[in-house]
């Protein structure tokens, strides 16, 4: 197969689909892979290791979208990608298309074949090619909200972990997937008193089991979200619904409840955020304020560490690349469910649930758009 790398061209989005590791493996199986000019150096990758690696090297995206049969990237494409894209051409990548309802029908109108890494997932509901950017944006989120915390920046002015004979900040993080379990343990880790909500019953008796003693769980619901924000310096709001837009736990009205200067750190916002009032934003511009609250919003927060996030995203996402290459998408999705529950539009119809209730338009079975295996 014809494997294509574009440089990301997301606002500072420094991460590149495959590192020169992933390019040698899929050399190993005889593919051919077209890397972009200058594509990895954001990660700290340069051209000539790719080269080493075993990629041609193109000058232009338009030319890595004209060679490839399948294209590797990391973010959904942007508007300017949109009419490179080839009908039939299989796109592996995040796409998030219940928080982007024209990216969803600029894929239907390409026909190409999206295969969105976020909806990946095993039989235990586990999603391997999303756990890896998760771990490094639940580890960010107190990083950040506890950079914005600080006056300069419009925060209370509160250090995270507090001095001797003075309190820490109260952090509340909302959801105890991967995401919120990261950022409980870095909150608490710089001496934070942090609360951790979720739904799940379960999943509290665990985090209950092995998070340090400065760390308390809680169970979710309004009345007590609307208690606790009342007091608490920063909230991370780390809740996901596979492929599904994100609930508002958080609505506006809440914000006047809070003391001016409280940080939100939504997460959640690449699937559409579960704050009301957040809107995605970049790190070139990460904040906003609503009622005297700072929002950071920011949809691909990995991006400010592309090598860290670029080694981990490819560590997952490499495997299924390569089968993807060796088998074609109809016969690896055929064989592995858990690459087929990550087809999301294919050739013009949406074949995943929670994008077409989403944006309300017509599912069609995954298994109409796989062609029967040949006897």
């Amino acid at each position: 197969m014809i494997i294509g790398v574009p440089k990301e061209i997301k606002n500072n989005e420094n991460r590149v689909g495959l590192t020169p590791a992933g390019v040698a493996e899929l050399r190993k199986h005889n593919h051919t892979v077209y890397v972009q000019a200058t594509a990895g150096l954001g990660s700290g990758f340069q051209d000539a290791e790719y080269e080493e690696a075993g990629a041609l090297i193109l000058s232009t995206i338009e030319e890595v979208y004209a060679q490839a049969e399948m294209i590797v990237k990391v973010k959904e494409p942007i508007k300017e990608e949109y009419s490179l894209i080839k009908e039939g051409q299989l796109l592996f990548t995040y796409f998030h298309f219940a928080s982007g309802e024209e990216l969803t029908h600029a894929m239907i109108e390409r026909k190409a074949v999206c295969l969105a890494y976020e909806t990946v997932e095993l039989p235990n509901r586990a999603l391997p090619l999303l756990i890896p950017m998760s771990e490094v944006a639940g580890r960010m989120a107190p990083q950040e909200g506890a950079k914005y915390l600080e006056k300069p920046l419009k925060g209370r002015g509160i250090l995270l972990g507090g001095v001797p004979g003075v309190k820490p900040a109260n952090v509340l993080v909302l959801g105890g997937g991967i995401v919120g379990t990261q950022a409980a343990k870095v909150a608490a880790g710089l001496g934070a008193q942090v609360t951790i909500m979720d739904i799940s019953l379960n999943r509290l008796r665990e985090l209950d089991d092995f998070m340090p003693k400065n760390v308390v769980t809680q169970y979710s619901n309004e009345y007590n979200i609307r208690e606790a924000i009342k007091t608490v310096d920063l909230v991370v709001g780390a809740v996901l619904i596979p492929g599904a837009k994100a609930p508002h736990l958080i609505t506006r009205d809440m914000l006047k409840t809070m003391r001016p200067g409280t940080v939100l750190v939504d997460v959640a916002v690449d699937q559409g955020g579960c704050i009301e009032t957040c809107k995605p934003t970049t790190h070139e511009d990460p904040t906003f304020i609503i009622d005297d609250i700072v929002h950071y919003c920011v949809a691909n927060m990995p991006g400010a560490v592309p090598y860290t996030s670029t080694l981990a995203l490819t560590n997952a996402t490499l495997p299924y690349a390569v089968r993807l290459a060796n088998l074609g998408w109809q016969e690896a999705c055929r064989r592995d469910p858990a690459l087929r529950l990550g087809l999301n539009v294919v050739n013009g119809e949406v074949v995943y649930q929670g994008v077409a209730e989403a944006w309300n338009l017509p599912l069609v079975s995954v298994d109409s758009v796989l062609e029967p295996a040949h006897a």
